[in-house]
């Protein structure tokens, strides 16, 4: 508990050390969960995304900047690709947002893949709740990268933020059923390069043939250059103006229910991943045989091992 009690005062070692613990799977760590999760619930959740050189983690050093200015204390949870063969990671976005590592009221956390689909890692949600108990007023999320597949970011975040470059062309079409759909908010960085204005008309158009209900959110674009920290301020008030709306809606509250949701399915597969590497191996080994040999079929097995006696 004195572990919490410092992380609800701000205390950056202390939640480096939850947000470790958490990552690792440490009993003691997992423990404090339950305590952390009854002070969250007050921050507002940011989901970056975006192809790998869409240039995402410089944009969010201009957009942690852009807040600061509004006395809005900061979280990041930067997600990076873990290498399928040595299972590493570089964890090099924290290095793109160095000018703001003496501030105290920004926190930035690197999070490994590990292999997780929808472009997030296993460890995101528990991270992001570390964070809010911190007493972050918005936390951003990064993405590993964009396809139609990744849409979990847009899940766990109250606005949704996609970041493209020019000369992407026919890559909308193709993300189009995905999580083009699910953006509420588009960037055009590297807007000084040619084809920005073509990509817009793009994106504009894609977005006229997208039905919409007149009292819906209809996402916006935003032009910017972040290496040069141009169009920060209106993509960070285009960010409030969606908070503003969801507020005005209702729209909060759905999106937070539609995260509890993929918490929970996220808390089920964990435990079921954990209930697989507990069982004796010489049962799942005598498993695996019935099933090669046809004596039991996949599900039978499966519920088997979930149905064992538990110690």
């Amino acid at each position: 508990m004195e572990l919490l009690e410092n992380v609800l005062k701000g205390d950056v070692l202390a939640a480096a050390k939850l947000m470790r613990g958490l990552e690792d799977g440490v009993p003691d760590a997992l423990a404090e969960l339950e305590s952390v999760y009854l002070h969250t619930g007050r921050a507002y959740i940011v989901g970056v995304s975006g192809a790998p050189g869409a240039g995402k983690s410089t944009l969010l050093g201009c957009l942690i900047g852009a807040f600061r200015k509004r006395n809005m204390k900061v979280g990041v949870v930067a997600i990076d690709p873990t290498s399928p063969l040595t299972g590493g990671a570089i964890l090099g976005d924290r290095l793109r947002m160095q000018i703001h590592g003496a501030d105290n009221d920004v926190f930035i956390r690197s999070l490994a893949s590990r292999g997780w689909k929808g472009g997030l890692s296993k460890a995101t949600m528990n991270t992001v709740h570390v964070l809010d108990a911190m007493g972050k007023d918005i936390i951003f999320v990064e993405a590993v990268g964009s396809g139609q597949g990744e849409v979990d970011f847009a899940r766990v975040a109250d606005t949704s933020v996609v970041v493209l470059v020019p000369g992407m062309g026919d890559e909308i079409q193709t993300m189009k059923a995905g999580i083009m759909e699910m953006a509420d908010i588009f960037v055009i960085n590297k807007a000084e390069r040619d084809g920005s204005e073509n990509l817009k008309i793009s994106l504009e158009a894609m977005l006229a043939m997208t039905p919409h209900q007149p009292d819906e959110w209809q996402p916006g674009i935003v032009l910017t250059e972040a290496i040069l920290d141009k169009g920060t301020e209106p993509l960070a008030k285009e960010i409030l103006r969606h908070r503003a709306f969801l507020v005005s809606s209702g729209g909060v509250a759905e999106r937070r229910r539609r995260r509890a949701e993929l918490e929970l399915t996220v808390a089920v597969e964990s435990a079921l991943r954990n209930l697989m590497e507990t069982t004796d191996s010489r049962y799942l080994a005598k498993l695996v045989d019935d099933l090669a040999n046809r004596k039991t079929d996949p599900i039978s097995a499966a519920l088997k091992v979930i149905n064992l006696p538990k110690d």
